[in-house]
């Protein structure tokens, strides 16, 4: 990433959100230097809680041994295949086998869902995660990834459509707390108009965050687009001065 774009970014996040958590980023490597490996999994975690701690500061990479999630594997683009039975744990169960979590109404749903998806070519062997802060010129960022709040996800909302006639600059599509934050993002990246995604509506990854917290995922071709907007958008306006004393 560019840094003239990250300082950019830093100063007017301090003066238009004032202390709101800063967000984090996400890139492929080979090689993450001196950032941390998450360690071996050897029972199931959720990356979603895991990333408290690079929210809080402390970057980690982890790779397809170290991803304790057969769904963050296949939506970072590790593994192509899901669980044996996947439609029928995200919908109906197998009686007497299998309780199943009820998101999707029947298999066979899900089947058509799973068929329609495509698989991200990881473009390295580990998925690095870092607060925003933290990056540096050769990191490869993907996307943007805001932890917050509803009066915070207000204005980047509406950043997010300032220049879109259709009002439709940000989807929510259905899927998991991970694929919200990368798998949907990276493929926005690749479209001529990307857009913003917000998440976090995945009830198994609720417990992960704090009640009043949703993301919001932005591809870096539409990151830069909005960081050169704040200063001419709603932002500088006193409707915005109201909500902001209160983050």
């Amino acid at each position: 990433m560019n840094t003239k774009i990250r300082d950019l970014f830093l100063k007017q996040w301090k003066s238009y959100f004032e202390d709101a958590e800063l967000p984090i980023v996400f890139y492929y490597t080979d090689d993450p230097g001196t950032i941390p490996r998450a360690g071996l999994s050897t029972e199931w975690s959720c990356i979603i809680c895991e990333l408290n701690l690079v929210r809080k500061g402390k970057p980690r990479a982890w790779n397809v041994k170290s991803l304790g999630c057969g769904g963050a594997r296949r939506y970072f683009g590790y593994e192509k295949g899901m669980r044996p039975n996947f439609e029928y744990f995200l919908s109906t169960g197998i009686p007497g086998e299998m309780e199943g979590e009820r998101y999707i109404r029947t298999p066979e749903m899900v089947k058509e869902i799973m068929a329609g998806m495509k698989c991200i070519p990881a473009g390295g062997k580990y998925i690095v995660f870092k607060r925003f802060d933290q990056v540096v010129g050769s990191d490869e960022v993907q996307a943007v990834i805001f932890f917050a709040t509803p009066d915070v996800l207000s204005g980047l909302f509406t950043l997010a459509n300032f220049d879109c006639v259709d009002g439709l600059g940000v989807i929510a599509p259905f899927g998991s707390g991970c694929s919200s934050i990368v798998y949907h993002p990276y493929f926005e990246n690749e479209k001529k108009d990307p857009k913003a995604v917000l998440g976090m509506f995945d009830v198994s990854a609720r417990p992960c965050v704090p009640k009043d917290t949703l993301t919001f995922s932005v591809p870096i071709r539409k990151f830069k687009k909005m960081v050169s907007y704040m200063d001419q958008s709603f932002l500088i306006t006193g409707s915005w001065e109201v909500v902001k004393k209160r983050l």
